[in-house]
C-alpha cells in the first residue's frame, strides 16, 4: 500500500490516506515516529503495528473517557469512534474491551433510561428514544418487565395539570391541541381519552 496523502485535519493532526482512500487519524509526532511520508510504500506489518500500537490504545482511552462524561450505549460510541475516522477493526476491539468490563452494557443502559424518564415520558415516546441510542427493542422490552408498571393515566393528568387544562372547561379547539401535544409524546388517542372523560 502507499501513502498518498497526508492532510492535515488540524494544527498537530493529519489523515493518512493509503492508496487514496482514507485510512486513519494520526498526530505529527506518530507521523515522525513511524517515518510516514508521501509516496512512501506501507507494508501490512507497519499498517498493523500503528493499528495496535497506536490507534487501538486510543480508541480504547477514547471510549473510556467518553464513558467518564455519561453513559453511552455501545452504538453511540461506535458512532463517536467512526465521526474520529477510526478503521472499523480498531473500533471493533475497542467496544469489546469496554463491554469486556462492562462499562457499556445497553441493557442496563435501558434499565436506568426508563427508570429516570418514566414519570414524565410515555413507553412509546421511551422506546423510541432508546431505538434512536442503538438500544435493540428485545433488551427495552426486558428492561420494561423488570420495571415497576408505570399508570398513562397518571402521567396524562399530571400533563393536564402542567399545562393547565381542564377538560370539563376547555373548547373544542384547545382540547384537540392538548390531544395532539399528548400524542406527539407517544401517548396512545385511547389512553389520552379514558384519563381526561
Amino acid at each position: 500500500m502507499q501513502i498518498t496523502r497526508l492532510e492535515p485535519v488540524s494544527k498537530k493532526k493529519y489523515r493518512v490516506y493509503l492508496n487514496d482512500a482514507p485510512a486513519f487519524v494520526l498526530y505529527d509526532n506518530e507521523i515522525r515516529e513511524y517515518h510516514l511520508r508521501e509516496d512512501m510504500e506501507c507494508s501490512q506489518v507497519l499498517i498493523e503495528e500503528i493499528c495496535s500500537a497506536v490507534l487501538s490504545r486510543r480508541a480504547k482511552l477514547r471510549c473510556m473517557n467518553l464513558l467518564k462524561i455519561m453513559d453511552r450505549t455501545e452504538y453511540q460510541l461506535r458512532q463517536k469512534l467512526q465521526q474520529e475516522e477510526y478503521p472499523g477493526n480498531v473500533i471493533e476491539e475497542a467496544l469489546e474491551y469496554v463491554k469486556s468490563f462492562h462499562y457499556v452494557d445497553d441493557l442496563r443502559y435501558a434499565r436506568n433510561y426508563i427508570e429516570s424518564r418514566r414519570e414524565t415520558k410515555s413507553r412509546r415516546q421511551i422506546d423510541w428514544e432508546l431505538q434512536t441510542k442503538g438500544v435493540k427493542r428485545e433488551l427495552a422490552q426486558l428492561a420494561w418487565e423488570e420495571a415497576d408498571p408505570v399508570d398513562e393515566t397518571e402521567q396524562i393528568l399530571r400533563w393536564a395539570q402542567k399545562k393547565h387544562f381542564d377538560p370539563r372547561t376547555a373548547d373544542e379547539k384547545t382540547t384537540q391541541k392538548f390531544y395532539q401535544f399528548l400524542q406527539r409524546k407517544g401517548f396512545s388517542f385511547s389512553n389520552i381519552k379514558k384519563a381526561l372523560t
